[in-house]
């Protein structure tokens, strides 16, 4: 008797081996037993990110710690671009963490590096009114190139704007002009060379004589310091003498204060008398000359005139 086999039964067996199938991989597919976590970061670019796909890897020093989960322009400033990383949980994003964007050799697919981040530096959170934490960007290495290389191609634009300014006909023109007088003087100071030759030598002879006037002059003003010294030392003589004479003059007019308040009057007195003797000696002196014989006789009276009565 052969054992009859229901199709029912084998078809809900074959439904369910394949959805655990199914499963397990899906499993696998994703992490496993232990199912990695991210947390949601956005940065702002102001350069171009050409080369950065979805999915494309962001590292922390060269290590791989999440992916580029959205990509797009703001709608407001379409120089920005806007990206959303997923960043493996617990990696340490602080807040002085920056995120470059890179390439990968010579492929030109581009990533993002993150780096930076002290260890006293806290831990980046979300300010309102942003809906996730904003990681700050720096240029990267292409467009600081880029930068570098677009100041000095505008340097050299400037440069030789400026050497065709230089170069113009006019200033060729003056140039030559310029070249041409050099070339004139130089022949009229080889055609003067032997004068000028002499008047070197005559130069080189009066500045040796200058020198050796110059150190026979040093006695000289040596006796002239001397001679200004000695001047120095009689003016101050001068000035002590007249000092003392002050002194001397002051001490003399003390004294003939004194002298005119207590001698005036006797000297006075003394004056008159002699002023009176003085008149008794002109008269007699007069007498005299008129009759030397009255000092041996006396005085004779007088004969009386014509005219005249005797007393």
């Amino acid at each position: 008797m052969e054992t009859r086999v229901n199709p029912a039964l084998v078809g809900a067996f074959v439904l369910l081996l394949g959805a655990v199938l199914v499963a397990g991989l899906l499993w696998l597919a994703a992490g496993g037993a232990v199912q990695t976590r991210y947390d949601l970061y956005q940065a702002t670019e102001n350069e171009s990110v050409a080369g950065l796909n979805l999915n494309a890897p962001v590292k922390f020093n060269g290590v791989d710690v999440g992916k580029v989960r959205e990509i797009h322009l703001d709608p407001l400033n379409p120089a920005l671009v806007h990206l959303l990383f997923a960043i493996a949980r617990g990696t340490p994003i602080k807040v002085d963490t920056v995120a470059v964007l890179r390439t990968q050799g010579l492929t030109g697919i581009a990533y993002v590096e993150l780096s930076g981040g002290a260890r006293e530096t806290p831990l980046l959170r979300a300010v309102p009114p942003n809906r996730y934490p904003v990681i700050t960007t720096r240029p990267s290495l292409s467009a600081r190139l880029e930068n570098v290389l677009t100041s000095v191609l505008a340097k050299m634009d400037d440069t030789s704007a400026s050497i065709n300014a230089i170069l113009s006909p006019a200033n060729r023109a003056a140039f030559q002009s310029t070249l041409s007088d050099l070339a004139l003087v130089s022949r009229t100071l080889a055609a003067r060379r032997d004068s000028l030759d002499t008047g070197l030598r005559a130069a080189a002879r009066t500045f040796q004589n200058a020198a050796t006037a110059t150190e026979g002059l040093g006695p000289v003003v040596t006796r002239i310091g001397r001679g200004a010294e000695a001047v120095e030392t009689a003016g101050l003589e001068v000035a002590r003498t007249s000092t003392r004479a002050a002194a001397t003059v002051d001490l003399l007019g003390t004294q003939l204060q004194g002298l005119g308040s207590d001698t005036l009057p006797e000297l006075t007195r003394v004056l008159g008398e002699l002023g009176a003797l003085s008149v008794a000696l002109r008269r007699l002196s007069e007498q005299t000359e008129r009759d030397p014989r009255g000092l041996l006789f006396g005085r004779q009276p007088l004969q009386p005139g014509p005219g005249e009565v005797a007393p």
